[in-house]
């Protein structure tokens, strides 16, 4: 006999933060893996663009307004996706926004609004459909988190407390939900092209940019695609039950080198190796 009951066939999921970025291609991908998939986010004209996308590639999915700042958003986000699609299985908590700029430089207001949206709203989502799950006996909530919280990265101040404070709630859940049949991940993206962040003036990513170089955190050039935190997401979402991925952090791979170029730095100057 199984230790557990496989995932049920229909397996309903909410993306917070669906409009655009690593939200929209999760729902996306979840949508093409057969998830019946609920968008929320504020601009959720952006979310029904992607839900009539969904439909026509013969995906289920609906775009519901949801601003993660606000409780009563939340819970009318939650009852409706419940309403249309049926009890949720799967919460993909990945709202948010961040802007550049030293702490010493940046208002308590400004600090404050990355706490309540990337910890407080991540909270409101899970504590909204956690008591089902927890009744059912099983669900999965992911949280998206950033490498950000891993290693703090200067001109990133609040947006890192936020996602570092989002480890340690995703972690005690984890303690907290042991036995209940309910799991409960974080995955870190590293540097990834969204319009998040990168839409801000030079002169807000100019510095960063500089001293992300200066203390050994700007090694190259790539960046990951949304499209790869999408994939990443869907595959903790399919882990069989009996086990679960508790923290995956995804990095962009390096750019080859050229073959030259590795010789020159293996060699010194005069031919002989390197020191």
């Amino acid at each position: 006999m199984a230790r557990f009951e496989p995932h049920p066939d229909r397996r309903p999921a909410l993306v917070a933060g669906a409009s655009s970025g690593i939200g929209a291609a999760t729902a996306t991908q979840l949508a093409a893996h057969g998830f019946p998939v609920a968008l929320g986010a504020r601009r959720v004209e952006k979310c029904q663009e992607l839900v009539d996308e969904i439909r026509a590639g013969g995906g289920e999915a609906i775009a519901l307004p949801l601003d993660v700042t606000d409780a009563d958003s939340v819970k009318s986000f939650v009852h409706g996706a419940t309403e249309a699609l049926g009890e949720i299985e799967l919460l993909v908590a990945g709202a948010g926004d961040t802007d550049f700029g030293r702490i010493h430089e940046t208002s308590t207001t400004e600090f404050e609004q990355q706490i309540q949206i990337h910890l407080i709203g991540a909270n409101r989502l899970a504590t909204a459909v956690l008591p089902g799950m927890v009744e059912r006996r099983r669900g999965d909530v992911i949280f998206v988190g950033s490498d950000v919280a891993l290693r703090q990265r200067p001109h990133m101040g609040a947006y890192g407390a936020a996602k570092s404070a989002l480890v340690a709630m995703v972690t005690n859940l984890q303690m907290e939900l042991e036995g209940t049949g309910v799991r409960a991940s974080i995955v870190h993206p590293g540097p990834t092209k969204t319009s998040m962040g990168w839409s801000l003036s030079a002169e807000k990513i100019g510095p960063a940019l500089e001293d992300w170089a200066k203390w050994g955190q700007a090694r190259h050039d790539y960046f990951l695609r949304a499209a790869d935190l999408a994939r990443a997401i869907t595959f903790v979402a399919e882990t069989p039950r009996g086990g679960f991925i508790a923290n995956l952090e995804i990095q962009p791979e390096a750019p080859l080198a050229d073959v030259k170029d590795r010789q020159k730095l293996a060699l010194g100057e005069e031919g002989m190796p390197g020191q």
